[in-house]
């Protein structure tokens, strides 16, 4: 089924629908299932993987796949259809916790309650904030 219109790229909405056995037919907007905004490819994959009652190790061996190939497609099938993936998830959760460490950081600073030194001694133990490592001090010679 086409969601996506050939012309101009926006969504298609289904605004008829028609009995095959007695010919009613019924217009007005209708929602479309949220699979349908699957490509004709994640489709195929989520249908090997039902096949498979989601046992991983059974779908890499249908698709001949590793098992990073099987999550990277089930996690790009979880996100087309609007759910957020695990992975995304705990990189919100240590982004967050990321952000609350820096400004107690900084709070401690500015308060005098830690020098620049213990700030910057802290930012290079926690490999910076938001997995950014903070380079060492050049010292001179």
């Amino acid at each position: 089924m086409v969601v996506v219109c050939p012309s101009c790229g926006g969504t298609l909405a289904a605004t008829r629908l028609r009995c095959s056995a007695c010919a009613i037919a019924i217009e007005g907007e209708f929602s479309l299932p949220p699979l349908l905004k699957l490509s004709p490819a994640q489709l195929d994959f989520v249908q090997v993987f039902i096949k498979n009652r989601g046992v991983i190790r059974d779908v890499e061996r249908e698709l001949g796949v590793s098992y990073p190939t099987v999550r990277a497609r089930l996690d790009e099938v979880v996100r087309t259809l609007g759910f957020q993936t695990q992975d995304s998830a705990d990189e919100h959760e240590a982004e967050k916790q990321g952000d609350e460490n820096r400004r107690k950081l900084l709070d401690d600073l500015k308060s005098g309650r830690s020098s620049i030194e213990q700030t910057l001694t802290h930012l290079r133990q926690r490999g910076g904030s938001g997995g950014r490592a903070v380079p060492p001090e050049k010292k001179d010679d």
